[in-house]
């Protein structure tokens, strides 16, 4: 039986990416030699002490522990031995002296230093690895292929160093037919993150029990009223989602209700619409809506296919604050796979904006209709 080889854990210095052992003694030794023939030409040693002593603390930022102590004893021995043999007979040696201390407290610190970075980025990599645990249970990653459909898609928060945000997916394959969400989350913060996990809970469970559309939707409404009364409780905000919920079978129609939120753009044939579907109240706020909910229905014919997307990338701004034209950018790329799109969008609104306008997640979904057998 062939062995398994355990996957040995991630080193510290596999988060920071330093320098090669080699290159950083070949940099050292090279501003060692460059300093000392300043020191020379100049006959004096200040050079050293502005320019030789900070490499230990450009070390602590760049490289790991051991390699920022190689770097604190070397210098600590080229100052030292250049104080010693460069002193003048009779010379005044408390400046040297001097020197020679400040140097050594410096390789010290430096080293301290290069330790407490490298403990801090060890935790966050050990964050990072358990948020993405955390979001591969959260929000499936994609594609996900169903009967009916194959879903693909890009999601990426506002913030890096936050894998989930408050715009939400799923796909769940249900004895009903596939059923599909997509929505975003009232606010920002741990609060909406809270909420998004509430919603998805419920559509994963709802989808499978629910026969109809208007059923899942006000089991999906339930989860964030309850979530709301909880939050009211602890002193979080209540908030609110816009979601669409989809359901596909094996008919020629898509069912859709639209809790807020943006429509969906079909695409067939080399054309877009976008389909006229009644916008209900967001998730949450059920209690006030003046009718109850409807299910709009319209074609979605075999190879065709919907683009579902989020207000981050239709509210994305120009520097002279015009929105992302969605419609006329998504006619320039229909040429792409379905595959391809949600990439070529995203990445589209990246270079339409620049990084720091940016205040919202872009969640851009693809549901292509599976061809008939």
């Amino acid at each position: 039986m062939t062995g398994s080889r355990r996957k040995r854990p991630a080193e510290v210095s596999d988060a920071i990416e330093p320098p090669r052992d080699v290159e950083l003694v070949v940099g050292v030794v090279s501003v060692t030699m460059l300093v000392e023939a300043l020191g020379v030409l100049s006959g004096s040693d200040v050079w050293l002490l502005g320019l030789l002593v900070f490499l230990p603390g450009t070390a602590s930022a760049l490289c790991t522990v051991r390699q920022t102590g190689f770097v604190a004893a070397w210098t600590s021995l080229v100052v030292t031995t250049t104080a010693v043999v460069r002193a003048p007979v009779g010379g005044h040696w408390l400046d040297r002296l001097l020197l020679v201390l400040f140097t050594l407290a410096l390789a010290v610190a430096s080293v301290y230093a290069c330790q407490r970075r490298i403990r801090r980025e060890h935790e966050m990599l050990r964050l990072r690895s358990t948020a993405a645990a955390m979001q591969r249970h959260i929000l499936h990653p994609l594609p996900l292929v169903t009967d009916d459909v194959l879903v693909n898609g890009v999601y990426e928060p506002v913030q890096e160093d936050r894998l989930v945000g408050g715009d939400i997916y799923d796909v769940v394959d249900s004895p009903f037919g596939t059923r599909v969400l997509i929505g975003d989350v009232q606010g920002k913060g741990l609060a909406a993150v809270g909420a998004a996990f509430a919603v998805i809970g419920a559509f994963r469970e709802a989808a499978h029990r629910e026969p109809t559309l208007t059923a899942l939707v006000d089991a999906l409404d339930a989860a964030v009223v309850r979530h709301n009364s909880y939050a009211e409780q602890t002193g979080d905000d209540e908030r609110f989602v816009t979601a669409l919920i989809i359901g596909v079978d094996a008919g020629d129609e898509v069912q859709v209700v639209n809790c807020g939120h943006i429509p969906p753009r079909l695409m067939h044939e080399g054309l877009v619409t976008t389909p006229p579907l009644d916008s209900g109240v967001p998730l949450g706020l059920a209690e006030l809506a003046a009718e109850p909910t409807t299910v709009d229905w319209f074609d979605f014919p075999a190879g065709s296919t919907l683009l579902l997307t989020t207000d981050g990338l239709t509210e994305t701004r120009a520097d002279d604050g015009t929105f992302y034209p969605l419609d006329e950018r998504l006619a320039k790329h229909l040429g792409l796979s379905p595959t391809e799109l949600p990439r070529a969008l995203h990445e589209d609104a990246l270079a339409f904006t620049d990084a720091d306008r940016r205040h919202d997640d872009i969640a851009v979904l693809t549901v292509r209709r599976s061809p008939r057998l």
